[in-house]
């Protein structure tokens, strides 16, 4: 085990790109763009000093409780290889006493039904907080919608979505709806039509500033900004990120005028188009929430991202080792109350 240094962040990216695990948030471009967080990268080695297995890990200070370790779809390794995780578990471990930290908190690339995981992990010290169902409860997104692309065209792609996606796909095209690769400039456009699709569905936005580090770090090779234009104006755009063997669609953004052109439907293909042609093995349409029922507020971004024929994913949530049993409980109650209070906030915003 060994803590990444200066010398080894090229074969760390080489690592990580070519593992079938890569995840864009293990990468250093990513922690990059987090810039509140510190960054620390576990390394586990074979005997020829060869990476056989990571975590990178994100440090931040919060106020009253100390140090907090977080790791987002870590670890990229065999899963199953109790020696990598052991050696891994141990780098945590020696950070924890470095930062004084409270918690280690992962919430890993990994299926709720893997019971094999589940064994390793809760025999290496780890409890598992599996019960979320909403956006709200953790950090990562519990459920998602993953396309498999592998080896596919997109004609067998595209044959393969729902009849209403499709002919959507087609009206969009048909009404005159232009799908362009936007620049840094273009970002303005992309974040003032965000700001209207926040305030419409009722979610907090990143600034404009988040998105402007984001595609320094990570465009033009890990990151696209795709525009969708209507009569030369903007309507609609995606902000998708590329890294290893997978695409990842991550913020989206609509205007109220033109929605009834399908622009989202029309950029989700377009992208998937530039994935599959890329050699992607997977498209990742990320987030909806685990309570599927038509009276649900996000049942309609649930409908929208099943009609692409992606399956429903649920992941096994948050993996923790709380260093500080009493510090972390205390935090728990803390950030439960803060957030319920966030939503107050955001309900009684709404009705005035």
């Amino acid at each position: 085990m060994k803590l990444l240094e200066e010398k080894d962040k090229k074969r760390y990216k080489e690592f990580l790109e070519s593992h079938d695990r890569c995840n864009f948030q293990q990468s250093l471009e990513w922690g990059n763009v987090k810039t509140s967080w510190k960054k620390e990268v576990i390394l586990s080695e074979d005997t020829n000093g060869n990476i056989r297995g990571s975590l990178c890990v994100w440090i931040r200070k919060i106020p009253i409780f100390g140090n907090l370790m977080y790791s987002a779809r870590g670890p990229v390794c065999d899963i199953y290889d109790e020696e990598v995780i052991q050696d891994l578990v141990e780098g945590a471990n020696i950070l924890a006493k470095k930062y004084n930290a409270f918690v280690l908190r992962i919430e890993p690339d990994v299926l709720k039904s893997d019971e094999k995981f589940r064994t390793i992990i809760t025999k290496k010290g780890f409890k598992i907080k599996d019960d979320s169902k909403d956006f709200k409860d953790e950090i990562q997104p519990r459920f998602v919608f993953r396309l498999d692309i592998k080896g596919k065209t997109e004609d067998e792609v595209f044959s393969a979505f729902h009849q209403k996606t499709r002919y959507n796909v087609r009206l969009a095209t048909k009404k005159g709806v232009v799908i362009k690769e936007g620049t840094r400039e273009d970002l303005k456009d992309f974040h003032r039509i965000m700001v209207e699709t926040g305030e419409r569905d009722n979610f907090i936005i990143r600034s404009l500033e988040y998105f402007e580090k984001m595609y320094d770090e990570m465009a033009p090779t890990h990151m696209k900004l795709l525009m969708a234009y209507h009569e030369d104006k903007p309507i609609a755009g995606i902000i998708p990120i590329m890294y290893g063997n997978k695409v990842w669609y991550l913020y989206g953004a609509s205007s109220n005028s033109h929605r009834n052109l399908m622009p989202n439907y029309l950029l989700q293909w377009t992208m998937i188009q530039e994935a599959v042609k890329m050699g992607a093995d997977m498209y990742d349409f990320r987030g909806v929430s685990g309570v599927v029922d038509e009276s649900h507020p996000q049942y309609g971004l649930y409908r929208f991202k099943k009609g692409f024929n992606a399956e429903f994913t649920e992941f096994i949530g948050e993996i923790y080792i709380p260093y500080k049993s009493l510090t972390y409980k205390l935090y728990k109650l803390a950030e439960k109350t803060f957030r319920s209070l966030r939503t107050l906030k955001k309900k009684l915003t709404t009705k005035k």
